[in-house]
């Protein structure tokens, strides 16, 4: 495989892996459970559940409005100090590694991600992810070994770990610091046209959107490739030479 870039990078959510449902309500009752086994009472769980989920959709509403990261981890230690929890930092972390594995259950690679990151590796890509994520950057590597990833990429940046999330400029750059490479030597693949596209252009970047359902393109720059599946990746040699 010809490649017209020597480095790659992907989003992850709705890109490389399908999220399922998104259901969150498994996952807080399974965390729930976890820490009433060791002594901590969230109360009557449907409640529980209820604020929690309304307190976190603001809080992610307000993240996407300055740029700033979500995190969940400070839902978690809200409920606990509404409550007097004394929460251990080891239970924090097991309560929301219980809570983490419960939504990962739920997910699914798409089948052409492993064919096309083969494809790359061998062709002897550099290849990194840059996702906006709400988990803490041990769970998102924990997800990509669960699904057999790990192995292709050489670098993961996640937003919970950087000052601000896409499409803000400065993930973008130090994603192409850590490839080594001039920015237009590197594709960024993605599903978000805000988040992927237009922050990924903003420093010169190539990019590719990946947009299975055929949505319109919203005002903004143009993607250099459009793709109805990740598979179209590897096409984009002869559609440079057309």
């Amino acid at each position: 495989m010809k490649f017209p870039y020597e480095g790659v990078i992907f989003d992850w959510a709705w890109t490389l892996l399908d999220l399922g449902p998104e259901d969150d309500r498994p996952a807080f009752f399974a965390m729930a459970e976890f820490l009433e086994t060791r002594g901590h009472s969230l109360g009557n769980p449907e409640h529980a559940y209820t604020a929690s989920s309304t307190l976190f959709r603001e809080q992610i509403l307000t993240s996407r409005g300055c740029g700033l990261e979500a995190p969940y981890e400070m839902i978690l230690n809200y409920m606990g100090m509404e409550r007097g929890l004394d929460l251990s930092e080891a239970d924090k972390k097991e309560a929301l590694s219980v809570y983490y594995k419960t939504i990962y259950s739920q997910r699914k690679l798409y089948e052409d991600t492993v064919p096309v990151l083969d494809a790359m590796q061998k062709a002897g890509l550099k290849l990194g992810i840059v996702s906006n994520t709400t988990n803490p950057p041990d769970m998102k590597r924990y997800e990509l070994a669960l699904f057999g990833l790990e192995a292709y990429f050489d670098f993961g940046i996640y937003s919970s770990e950087v000052p601000f999330r896409k499409p803000h400029p400065s993930i973008f750059k130090l994603a192409v610091r850590k490839m080594d490479l001039l920015p237009e030597k590197v594709l960024f693949v993605g599903d978000s046209y805000e988040a992927d596209i237009v922050g990924a252009h903003r420093v010169g970047m190539a990019t590719a959107w990946v947009n299975r359902d055929g949505r319109a393109k919203p005002e903004g720059p143009v993607p250099d490739f459009t793709l109805s599946a990740l598979a179209d990746l590897l096409a984009l040699q002869s559609q440079m030479a057309s």
